[in-house]
């Protein structure tokens, strides 16, 4: 059994709009900015970012709860079920978040599920410019089943 699965990111992204509450407006500027590449794209967010995002950029994002309310983790979700293919997430280092939690697990499953993840304006720029941002890419996860058989046999 390989050690890795090959997945691939299709040509039409599947991708995840946040925002923590300081940085709504820089991420709605940034997605007005870059409306013409993302508009490409099928677009998502959390609670009131995607609201802003589909009122002040007139792009259609659909909308999961807010990250406090278990948005983070719907995100999360849809990541492990091969949903969502790269991940914006505008975060404020200086404030502390009641669900910081949260957002560390997102993080997570975005390097686990090797996503395309940005957490400022610069990144995001370089991702959204990418070479790969009109092509196929293929991504390599840890062969699941194989970390769970080799964990079985361990115990016999």
């Amino acid at each position: 059994m390989e050690e890795y699965v090959t997945l691939t990111i299709g040509k039409q992204k599947n991708i995840a709009l946040i925002a923590h509450d300081n940085m709504k407006h820089e991420l709605v500027e940034w997605v007005k900015e870059n409306a013409e590449v993302l508009k490409k794209h099928f677009l998502m967010g959390t609670g009131t970012t995607a609201r802003l995002i589909a009122d002040e950029a007139k792009l259609p994002v659909r909308a999961y709860n807010s990250g406090p309310l278990g948005g983070d983790q719907q995100i999360g979700a849809r990541i492990v079920e091969g949903r969502i293919d790269f991940v914006i997430f505008f975060w404020d280092p200086l404030q502390a978040q009641p669900h910081d939690p949260d957002v560390k697990a997102l993080q997570r499953i975005c390097v686990l599920y090797d996503i395309p993840f940005a957490s400022n304006r610069a990144t995001a720029d370089f991702l959204l410019h990418s070479e790969f941002m009109d092509k196929e890419y293929e991504r390599k996860i840890l062969n699941f089943n194989k970390t769970i058989e080799s964990r079985l046999d361990s115990f016999k």
